[in-house]
């Protein structure tokens, strides 16, 4: 096999399907994220939401998207990512534009559990969309730039959010930020096919090129004949718990991060938006950086748990710190922020190099709906953790804590550096 496929495959798979898969993972976090900006910009007060409501409003989207992971990366696998997405867009999209309409918590509730159930299967679904059209030493970086589209856009939503908030309110806030993705499912259904055989702006050289390519990569992966065993094995349910922990960091600080800064002296919801922005820049700079050495070196794990640990590191630095030195504990979230999210290429690189195509997406569904479960833990009980305690610092130990473990189980699940790309023995993975 050549080490730089892509020399010999089409160049045309980058430039046509990723800024897609972008935009579209993009329109489905901006209507997960920016809940947090409408409850700090005046939502809570409006509705009469308690603090231990808000926590429990922000981490229902991750119940609703807990449960109906599986069911929906197995449809994409057996009929269409495609058809799953176009009408996930639209239902979402009306979802979060109901959010600006409601006006009692009870119609909130169901919103923000509906809104979880209707892009649960958009993350499995987008991973096996790509595994089919990206071969293992590209998966790494079409993965990142897909997942791109989760700090990406909380940089440009949280500069955003502010100034619509200031502007008109919390309400039009959710209006406005709900309609594209409504708009945007009529350009995914024609510009997308769900196999390269579909794609007419592919020659039927190149078609074969691709096919040969990843079904020879499909040689090397020892069988597993269904899901249930493939969800019994070691990696997987290993991964499961780790990705859990690490989300239990990720969505903590994403959900709570705007609450965090807005509490600081002297700040106000414009402010809060810009600094919100901060991490993600940080974030993007590792992904792109992460993935791409891990797609030359074919090593996954060196690509993963170090940027957790550091992650831990920096939320107890923070901790340690308190808010008497706002500016110093401001930057390690920054780190923690950046190095929380390094990792996502090189991580939904692995299930797909020792699955075979046949369970490798209900696999990775089941991984990140633990995910989904994790975020749930973490979006509520960081919230929980701040009005109980009156500050932050509880927090940061409970996200730094998660972080550590999910840095130590990576280390455990991927036995060794070359782990994630090789068949696994039988004794160990199946």
């Amino acid at each position: 096999m050549p080490t730089n496929p892509e020399t010999t495959l089409a160049r045309a798979r980058w430039y046509r399907l990723i800024p897609i898969a972008f935009i579209t993972y993009s329109l489905a976090y901006l209507d997960r994220a920016n809940f947090g900006f409408g409850a700090a910009g005046g939502m809570a007060e409006d509705l009469g939401i308690t603090p231990s409501m808000s926590s429990l409003l922000g981490s229902l989207f991750f119940l609703g998207y807990f449960f109906f992971q599986v069911p929906g990366a197995i449809y994409a696998e057996k009929r269409s990512a495609r058809t799953l997405i176009f009408w996930s867009l639209i239902l979402w999209g009306g979802l979060a534009m109901a959010t600006g309409i409601i006006s009692n918590i009870n119609a909130l509730i169901v919103i923000r559990f509906m809104l979880g159930v209707v892009e649960s299967a958009v993350m499995p679904a987008m991973l096996l969309f790509l595994s089919r059209w990206f071969t293992k030493a590209e998966r790494s970086r079409a993965n990142t730039f897909l997942i791109l589209g989760n700090p990406a856009t909380i940089l440009w939503m949280s500069v955003l959010s502010g100034y619509l908030i200031n502007a008109v309110g919390w309400r039009w806030m959710f209006i406005w930020e709900g309609l594209p993705a409504i708009i945007w499912a009529f350009f995914w259904w024609r510009l997308v096919q769900d196999k390269p055989k579909d794609a007419p702006w592919l020659s039927n050289s190149e078609k074969q090129a691709l096919e040969a390519r990843l079904q020879q990569e499909q040689q090397g992966i020892k069988p597993v004949k269904n899901y249930a065993e493939a969800f019994k094995s070691r990696i997987v349910m290993l991964l499961s718990l780790q990705y859990a922990l690490w989300s239990i960091g990720v969505y903590g600080f994403v959900m709570w991060l705007p609450s965090i800064l807005n509490a600081a002296p002297n700040m106000n919801i414009v402010k809060t938006g810009w600094l919100s922005a901060v991490p993600y820049v940080l974030a993007i700079i590792g992904m792109l950086s992460a993935s791409y050495f891990s797609d030359k070196t074919l090593n996954r794990k060196a690509f993963v748990w170090p940027f957790l640990l550091i992650g831990a590191v920096a939320f107890y630095g923070s901790y340690l710190l308190g808010t008497q030195n706002f500016w110093l504990s401001f930057v390690l979230l920054i780190i923690a922020g950046g190095a929380m999210y390094a990792p996502y290429g090189p991580f939904f690189a692995i299930i797909p190099e020792i699955l075979p195509k046949n369970v490798a997406g209900g696999a990775m569904a089941l991984i990140n709906s633990f995910g989904a479960l994790g975020s749930f833990v973490g979006a509520y009980i960081v919230g929980y953790l701040n009005g109980t305690t009156g500050g932050f610092g509880a927090s940061y130990m409970f996200m730094a804590g998660s972080l550590l473990l999910s840095a130590i189980i990576t280390v455990v699940a991927v036995k060794q550096p070359g782990a994630a790309i090789q068949p696994a023995p039988a004794k160990v993975s199946l």
